[in-house]
Order: structure tokens, then sequence, then C-alpha cells
């Protein structure tokens, strides 16, 4: 992989591939944030966020975060890149009426060419948001989250293009989840008053899906996956060899709890074909639970992780994007 290097900023993929390359090698890295590891379409999408900011990759890892399923940037990272920009003339942050029982965060942000903008957040703004008292930073820096939300509003009203329209992450962890719904207050039925109403519990709708209606009509993949699959006779295999490197005659496909070899390939490209097939109907068998299924498409990577590590990088990613997606779909179903 060949990475070029900007002065100080440290290596910087200069082309998709490299890109791709270098995210892979950060994800599996236990150097980054949790929220990174194992994701390298998420450290190609934060380092990506970070180029159009003007973020090194590695300072975008460490100050982008997603909240909410949006980005966000550490308040200390958004007053760096207001700084660093050639159309900031001065930041200026103070307390007033400090020792009082609503002192104010203040934050004066100097555009060159335009009127200051000033925003203020006071205790008495943190009560009416229901954020004074809570518990975490509030709590322990209620201070410093005053001075963060006042520096946010400032600089976002000042230099909305230097921020790409970001948030800061102090403010971000502080709204609501949008996951969670809202209970929405019903208006009073009269008819209330001459029977109590039984209530009533609406099941879940779930989208239906013909490819996996097709696929429980069809078939119990599991259950049957030995008697559908003819098993290919290959010759007995040095019992010093691994079970995960291909057999002399080509490149063997194994599936979880079976010592023989599923089905063997003369090229990995076939393999891979082979083996994206069998994990894409293992994910789709829909007579199973979708746990069950998570456990059995990673006992399925497990026993053919040998033969994945063979395959050229960019096809890698590719297998490790399928898989995560087919664990996402499989716990979002649960």
């Amino acid at each position: 992989m060949q990475l070029t290097t900007t002065n100080q900023r440290g290596f910087a993929p200069t082309t998709m591939t490299e890109a791709i390359q270098f995210s892979e090698m950060l994800s599996g890295s236990s150097m980054v944030p949790k929220a990174y590891q194992g994701k390298p379409q998420d450290v190609l999408v934060c380092v990506q966020w970070g180029y159009e900011m003007g973020l090194a990759p590695m300072q975008a890892l460490q100050n982008i975060a997603v909240i909410n399923g949006k980005p966000s940037v550490y308040g200390d990272a958004m007053m760096a890149l207001v700084q660093a920009s050639p159309v900031c003339e001065d930041i200026e942050e103070y307390i007033e009426n400090e020792g009082t029982t609503n002192p104010i965060a203040v934050c004066v942000a100097k555009r060159k060419g335009r009127k200051p903008v000033v925003a203020k957040f006071s205790v008495e703004d943190a009560k009416r948001a229901g954020l004074w008292g809570k518990g975490g930073p509030w709590t322990a820096y209620p201070k410093r989250m005053l001075q963060m939300r006042a520096r946010g509003f400032a600089l976002r009203d000042a230099f909305p293009d230097v921020l790409k329209g970001m948030i800061t992450a102090e403010e971000a962890q502080d709204y609501p989840d949008e996951a969670k719904p809202v209970p929405v207050a019903k208006p009073a039925n009269p008819l209330d008053l001459v029977a109590k109403p039984v209530e009533i519990i609406e099941a879940e709708t779930i989208e239906p899906d013909p490819v996996l209606d097709a696929i429980d009509d069809a078939i119990d993949f599991v259950d049957k996956m030995v008697e559908r699959f003819e098993v290919v006779d290959i010759p007995e295999v040095d019992e010093t060899s691994s079970a995960d490197e291909p057999a002399a005659i080509g490149f063997a496909l194994f599936v979880p709890g079976k010592e023989q070899p599923h089905s063997v390939h003369d090229t990995l490209d076939e393999w891979a074909d082979a083996y994206e097939e069998l994990a894409d109907k293992t994910a789709k068998a829909g007579k199973r639970p979708a746990r069950e299924r998570m456990t059995i498409l990673k006992e399925l990577k497990g026993c053919n992780q040998g033969t994945l590590d063979r395959i050229d990088t960019m096809k890698r990613v590719r297998h490790t994007a399928n898989y995560q997606r087919r664990i996402n779909a499989l716990g979002a179903a649960q």
C-alpha cells in the first residue's frame, strides 16, 4: 500500500484503493475509538468527513463522533478548526455573573469583515432544557458544559462554512434518542365513562420480504443443508494440514459442524462466489430465528477464515461489508 505524506499531517490516502486499505487497517487497530473498531466503512466515511473539514485522518477518528446517527465534532476540535481558518479574527470566552446562582457562559466569535456573533448559555437556560443536575458531565463539570453549549452556538452561527453544518458532540449527547418512540396522548373517549375499554395491543408491523417468504416456503436451510447439497469426494488430506487451508486439488468450502468440505473449487474467485451464495442463503433462511442464523453466519465465517485471508484486499473488504450487512439486518429483525 502506498500512502503519501503531507507536511506534518501524517499519512493520507490518495486513491480509493488506498483509502479502502487504510480504513481496513485502522478498523483492526485497538488504538482507534471503539465505535470505529471492526467497521472499515465507518472509518472511511469519518476520514472523508475530516478531509472535507480540514482534519487529518487520525484527528478525524479521535474528534468526530456519530451520535443518534448524525456526525458531530468535539468542542475543542471545533475551536481548533475555526481558529485555523483564515476568516477567523478572534474567539473570546468568559463567564458572567460568576459566584451567583445563575452564571452565564459567553462566547464572542469574530469573523473578519463582519459583526461579532455573541452567544450566551446560562444556568436558567440549562434548567429549561432539563440539563442542569443531569447525571454525567453536567454534574461533574457544569461550567465546562455551559461553555461548550455557548461555544457551539456562536461558532456555528459565525462559521457555518468552516464547520460544514456539524454540531458539537457535547450538544448532540444531550439530544433525546431518535430511535425511542415518543408516546402520543390520545383524547379521552366519552364511551370510557360507560364501560372500561379493553386494552388492545397492536402487533408489530413488519414489511413483507418476498425473498424471505419464498425461502420460508421452499426450504428449511439449516436442517437440510447436508441433504440439499451433494458432498464432493476429495482425496484424504495430510492430518497436519489445517482445515482452513485449501486442499491440494482446490479451495475447500466448509460448513459449521462438518469435518468434510461442503464443496471444493478450482479458483479463489469460484470459492468466493460459492461462499457468498451460501452465506446469503443462510441469512435468508427465514424459518430459523434471527439469532440462530447470526450464530451460523459467524461459525461459517470462522471455519473458512483461512481461505478468506487468502483473498486480495479489495475483495476481502467486500466480504467483510456483506457479512456486516447480514448481521446488522438479522440483529434488527430480532
